[in-house]
């Protein structure tokens, strides 16, 4: 297959300094897949939000990432743009808002992220009742799934197929969930229906045993990363810092140094794409070396590092993995 004309501009183009380094990392990506490698892909941020599903999901159907770790932000947010799309509200001019104009979108419903605002009627509480059904069915049933595959379940089961405001095949989740992609939601509670979750609990009409944890997220990554890293083995590609990275990283030095399997492969590709330059004490902007020394990395593991932003960076790292 040909390459297409995105991806000849940056082969052309991305030379030098962080366009190089984009050009490297999809190089590395691209070679570490056709050497028989399995790829992770971890989400911050608002990535879902920023609609990367438009490239991230074509990945997903292409079978060039076997597993994502995410925020609960993103689990939920790509969802909230596949049925509220045309309720948002683009704020161009947002580094101009006053308290007072950002109190008038609180008055409206609309809740901010950078330029885009999120519906909450549309969007959150669309959801909500339909999440319910499946939370409370499960919790009267005795039975505890984990945040990913309850939002499967409701995708799966049509019932907000009613609302789709795009095109479905731009949504990232829904590929995810028609493949049984693995996902990895460390902190879900820490998302708007995490928070409506724990509501539910509070006034007694769910458990909170009915949602499994993040501990047995790490467990059942364990017993995922032992049984799918040999040959190759697995890379990380990390959008962003924060928990959706450093909770799945660290299951290489948990299975090596606390479950004392000293035969475990090291992560065998890493890239982050990240706008939090070096600082201190920040693991966002920690370079990859530094994790050589937390037993998550090789001496040896290709790396790379684009100081970007993902928005931009990320669709045509894809881009190029597609052939556009």
């Amino acid at each position: 297959m040909e390459r297409g004309p995105i991806s000849n501009f940056i082969e052309q183009n991305y030379l030098h300094f962080n366009a190089a380094a984009l050009m490297d990392a999809a190089k590395g990506y691209e070679l570490h897949l056709a050497e028989g490698g399995k790829m992770m892909i971890t989400l911050a941020g608002a990535m879902s939000t920023a609609e990367l599903g438009k490239t991230l999901a074509e990945m997903i159907r292409q079978d060039k990432v076997q597993i994502i770790s995410c925020t609960g932000a993103n689990l939920e947010e790509d969802i909230m743009n596949l049925v509220a799309h045309s309720h948002y509200k683009r704020v161009p001019n947002y580094r101009d808002l006053s308290p007072q104009d950002e109190w008038d979108l609180l008055e409206n419903h609309y809740n901010r992220v950078t330029d885009t605002c999120i519906p909450e009627e549309e969007a959150f509480r669309r959801l909500q009742k339909h999440l319910y059904r499946v939370w409370n069915e499960a919790d009267s049933n005795n039975n505890r799934f984990f945040p990913h595959e309850f939002m499967y379940q409701m995708l799966l089961s049509g019932e907000i197929e009613q609302y789709y405001e795009i095109d479905p095949k731009d949504s990232w989740m829904l590929a995810a969930a028609e493949r049984n992609l693995p996902i990895i939601v460390p902190g879900w509670e820490d998302s708007t229906m995490g928070n409506i979750f724990a509501s539910y609990c509070i006034k007694g009409q769910l458990k909170p045993a009915t949602m499994k944890s993040g501990i047995e997220y790490m467990m059942w990554l364990a017993d995922w990363y032992v049984k799918h890293s040999d040959g190759k083995g697995l890379g990380f590609f990390q959008i962003g810092g924060g928990i959706a990275g450093d909770f799945p990283i660290c299951v290489v030095p948990m299975l090596y140094q606390d479950m004392e399997m000293q035969d475990i492969p090291f992560w065998s590709y890493f890239c982050q794409i990240s706008d939090s330059t070096t600082s201190y004490g920040s693991y966002s902007g920690a370079v990859p070396n530094e994790k050589i020394t937390w037993g998550k990395l090789d001496i040896n593991t290709p790396k790379f590092i684009v100081e970007s932003d993902a928005t931009i960076v990320a669709p045509l790292i894809f881009a190029w993995l597609l052939k556009m």
